[in-house]
């Protein structure tokens, strides 16, 4: 059995120029933004920071689409999505707390359910299982985002004789989201569990340890460390070379110019 040939790791510093990641850090700007508007209230700052979740929103969409389709899925890309998420989630909730709109008790629950999420995804890397996001996560986060954006609007909308109630409507998505996220999450542990056992089945049948295993990943993270510190030696003995380059340039052409103004 072969490996698979690796993709050259890439430093963070050129992964955070790609445009999906730009299109995620722009995301994460627009924070401060929603969080500024509904401290202020009133309906047109409402619909202001309602406008601005929406597009954050959207983003989320479109960042993973043009990575995915320029193929620029990179460290920095997987680390920034995720963050980016739960960064305009839960601050939102918090705000939304804070003004009165959402119960505490909703926002903690949430929280609560990420954290714990997102400690079973670290233990599923680190032992290198893969946990895809079921169908109830994915319903979750729609309904979520739904939820809090009637939230952040707030107040009533009329549109000709029907008048749209956004404060109850959005509480009823978000304690729907609230049920949704907790079967999500027993989900992610089922296929944790599931995913364990497949793994101990695969290793007994090859007559490998959990010891060897955990042996193999600590070596890939030493090579990957290795071949990032090798990276960053190359980078700094171009720049080297460079400025030794440019010096000689300068003192080639020093005497040339001292000539010029002497003739002057």
């Amino acid at each position: 059995m072969t490996d698979q040939p690796r993709r050259k790791l890439r430093p963070l510093r050129d992964e955070i120029t790609d445009l999906p990641n730009l299109i995620t850090l722009a995301r994460i700007a627009l924070i401060p933004a929603v969080l500024a508007f509904t401290a202020r209230g009133g309906p047109g700052m409402a619909i202001a920071a309602c406008s601005l979740f929406l597009l954050g929103a959207a983003t989320d969409w479109l960042d993973g689409w043009l990575a995915r389709r320029m193929g620029l899925v990179t460290v920095l890309g997987k680390f920034l999505d995720p963050l980016a998420d739960k960064l305009i989630v839960l601050s939102t909730l918090v705000i939304l707390v804070g003004a009165g709109r959402a119960p505490a008790w909703l926002t903690v629950l949430l929280m609560s359910r990420e954290l714990a999420v997102t400690g079973l995804r670290a233990i599923a890397s680190q032992e290198g299982l893969v946990i895809a996001a079921g169908t109830s996560g994915k319903i979750k986060t729609v309904m979520q985002l739904a939820g809090i954006a009637l939230l952040l609007a707030h107040y009533p909308i009329e549109l000709g004789p029907v008048t749209i109630d956004c404060h109850q409507i959005g509480t009823w998505i978000v304690y729907a989201s609230l049920v949704m996220s907790l079967l999500s999450a027993v989900e992610y542990f089922r296929f944790f569990a599931d995913a364990a056992a497949r793994q101990a089945e695969v290793l007994a049948a090859e007559g490998i340890t959990r010891a060897e295993l955990k042996a193999r990943a600590r070596q890939r993270r030493a090579q990957r460390r290795q071949q990032r510190r090798a990276s960053k030696l190359e980078r700094r003995e171009q720049k080297r070379a460079a400025r030794a380059d440019r010096k000689r340039g300068g003192t080639t052409r020093g005497p040339r110019r001292g000539k010029r103004r002497g003739k002057a």
